[in-house]
């Protein structure tokens, strides 16, 4: 295939082999695959795949393919970066046959599962060991311990700003990550939300602060531009703004959805993202404190993806006259604060114990955030350049009577997003991707005006009334609708 890009969705794909489980024989399987999936996402620890294969040569008993074989492949749009397993310690491993069946032509179709080799090697082991220093370095150490994961891959980590004593309890090295993830703190901000993931450019230990902003505070760059096009954009006069086809074709989003189009505020005031009290407790000296989070009070202490731009205002909800985050009984947690002894009194997050209710509550609306915020996910030409963690600007038009407003863009759903999810697609005829993306932030800001009283409190202070409804009640209803006499008995 050519080096340069013919048209968007070109690919390249250098040998897609298959070698069995001896290393003794390898075999170049591209021309049997059907379609062929690369996962990643930024809440799997590890890149998985797929290869839907249809076999006339009886490959699967001649190798054989048993679930234990390594894969090796190169996949690229031209003149870009590749996702590359053909580097040592980056091939990946098949781990399972299924759906095997026989097509109407007599051609044997299954589908090979496979992931890459920490994956596996994470089910095989498991970390008991006592750790002291920063939790980044402890996370770069159990990827890379020749007893655990053994990972021969780039560890991109942010670093963390606790220190910490932690001994692991005979775990699985993802499961130790996972909980070395909850404590983390990032050292350059207020993020205490982190993430840990696989890409092709290696694993990632960041929070969510990082993959918006640059280390000076500034917004990311953006990786790529991607606009919803109208039919009566499809034709010539879609180039006029200087773009060629090839770039117009990338940039061109055909297929969208929202997930989640909103921010699900029943959903998110139960799991604590806007309120939520602590109970932290000593059981040794019977002390204990409450610490209560408000999600309008801290949004400003951290950065999100499209500015500081809150989605929900903070308006009254109630004839409370209180708004969403005032209600910190909304979620209620309570944790021991002796159970990390260990750590001199330093709390959960080897900082400070005294803060260790509103860093717990922080941690967990910043997750939400994520997962609760504005989803969406599109359809576009392949490009192997991107992968999770990357932000992209999405330009949604508007609609208005029933046609879409050409140069307008929803002032809301348009803006920068953060990819959460990729699915690199490839099958016989192009290479298409279909991403996940995530914002916690809006791209302008809601109109807010100053609003203290419940707009659904006239100011009467009236109260509902209770009504006794006996059967002298529905009686007197009945006689009142005549119903008897319209029902007969069959």
């Amino acid at each position: 295939m050519a080096e340069h890009i013919e048209f968007a969705g070109d690919f390249k794909l250098d040998k897609l082999v298959i070698h069995n489980h001896e290393d003794r024989l390898a075999v170049d399987i591209k021309r049997l695959v059907v379609e062929f999936n690369i996962y990643e996402s930024m809440f799997s620890n590890a890149l998985t795949g797929t290869l839907v294969i249809s076999d006339s040569t009886n490959l699967i008993s001649k190798l054989p393919v048993q679930g234990t074989e390594r894969l090796t492949f190169k996949l690229s749009t031209p003149g870009s970066r590749a996702i590359d397993c053909t580097k040592p310690g980056h091939a990946m491993h098949v781990y399972s046959v299924s759906d095997k069946q026989q097509s109407s032509d007599g051609q044997e179709i299954y589908t090979l599962h496979f992931a890459s080799r920490e994956f596996l090697r994470n089910i095989r082991t498991r970390v008991s060991q006592s750790y002291s220093g920063r939790i980044d370095q402890m996370v770069a150490s159990i990827l890379g311990d020749e007893d655990y994961l053994d990972s021969r891959k780039t560890v991109n980590v942010q670093k963390t700003r606790n220190q910490d004593k932690i001994t692991i309890p005979n775990m699985h090295p993802f499961q130790a990550i996972g909980m070395l993830q909850k404590r983390a703190m990032a050292d350059d901000s207020e993020s205490v939300g982190y993430h840990f993931y696989e890409t092709p450019t290696g694993f990632h230990f960041r929070s969510w602060e990082s993959m918006c902003v640059d280390k000076n505070g500034n917004p990311r760059e953006v990786k790529q531009s991607f606009e919803h096009m109208s039919i009566n954009q499809s034709d010539e006069s879609a180039y006029s703004d200087g773009k060629d086809k090839i770039t117009h074709d990338y940039q061109s989003v055909e297929k969208y959805r929202f997930i989640n189009s909103s921010h699900d505020v029943a959903a998110n005031q139960a799991a604590g993202t806007y309120a939520h009290r602590v109970i932290t407790h000593n059981i040794y000296n019977k002390s204990y404190k409450e610490s209560d989070y408000s999600y309008h009070n801290y949004y400003n202490d951290t950065k999100h993806v499209d500015g500081n731009k809150v989605p929900v205002v903070p308006t009254p909800v109630d004839f409370d006259d209180k708004g969403i985050s005032d209600y910190a009984e909304s979620r209620v947690s309570v944790i021991p604060t002796t159970q990390f002894a260990h750590n001199e009194d330093t709390g959960s997050f080897g900082v400070d114990v005294e803060q260790d209710g509103i860093t717990t509550a922080a941690r967990v609306s910043q997750t939400n955030q994520v997962i609760g915020g504005t989803i969406l996910e599109m359809t576009i030409k392949g490009q192997s350049y991107l992968e999770v963690g990357d932000v992209v600007q999405f330009n949604l038009q508007t609609v208005e009577n029933k046609k879409i407003s050409n140069g307008k863009f929803d002032p809301q759903y348009s803006g920068r997003y953060i990819i959460t999810k990729i699915r690199h697609r490839v099958t016989q005829e192009e290479y298409l991707n279909v991403i996940e993306l995530s914002k916690d932030s809006v791209a302008n800001a809601y109109p807010s005006r100053r609003i203290t009283k419940y707009p659904g409190n006239k100011g009467t202070k009236d109260k509902g009334t209770v009504k006794d409804i006996g059967t002298s009640h529905y009686s007197e209803m009945g006689r009142k609708s005549n119903w008897s006499k319209h029902y007969h008995h069959s």
